[in-house]
Formats: C-alpha cells, sequence, structure tokens
C-alpha cells in the first residue's frame, strides 16, 4: 500500500514520479481484477485485453488508467478505499506522469 500525503497532511506539493508510477500500477491492477471495471475500460480505451501489458510501457497510458479512475467519482472512491491512497493523490499522481493533466470530465 502506498501512502502519499506528508507528514504534514498537505497534498498540494507535487507528488513524486515513482510513487505516481506505484499508484498508476495499483490502479491498473484494481481495474484489471474487477469484472465490470475492466470490460468499460477496455471498450473505453479500444485496448484489447492481449495488448495491457505492451500499452502500459506507452507514454500517456498510465496516465490515462488514472483519468478512467478519476473520471467516476464512485470508482475513485472504491479504489481509494481498497488501495488506502487518497482521492486527491490519485490526482496528485497524474499530474505527475507524462501527458498527465486534470483536464477529464468527472461523473457520478
Amino acid at each position: 500500500m502506498i501512502r502519499t500525503m506528508s507528514d504534514s497532511g498537505r497534498s498540494d506539493k507535487p507528488l513524486a514520479r515513482e510513487a505516481a508510477d506505484g499508484i498508476a500500477i495499483q490502479a491498473l491492477g484494481f481495474i484489471a481484477s474487477d469484472a465490470e471495471l475492466l470490460p468499460r475500460f477496455l471498450d473505453l480505451t479500444g485496448i484489447a485485453a492481449h495488448d495491457i501489458r505492451r500499452a502500459a510501457g506507452e507514454p500517456g497510458f498510465m496516465a490515462g488508467v488514472l483519468q478512467f479512475i478519476l473520471a467516476h467519482e464512485p470508482t475513485l472512491l472504491k479504489f481509494s478505499e481498497a488501495s488506502g491512497i487518497a482521492p486527491q493523490d490519485v490526482g496528485r499522481a497524474l499530474r505527475a506522469l507524462p501527458t498527465g493533466d486534470d483536464g477529464y470530465e468527472i461523473s457520478s
């Protein structure tokens, strides 16, 4: 389990790339292990299940994983609860990854 909030409780500081990668990897595992999320992720991204490993090495893919988590509040909260990672730290991780930004649409 990765904890990313600083001891002071502030979450506005940039997240280290290694920590962001770790959060994204956990998020991908979370998606892959969920029978409802995985098909939705594959449909939205257009990636075939057998291509995920290759795609994970492409610039922007891991940011896309976090965008997927962040775009749906119930999914974000479920991931946060399962991983122990604060929801705001998922957003910080996104911004620390290549091509990551917070210009995604949120749905509920």
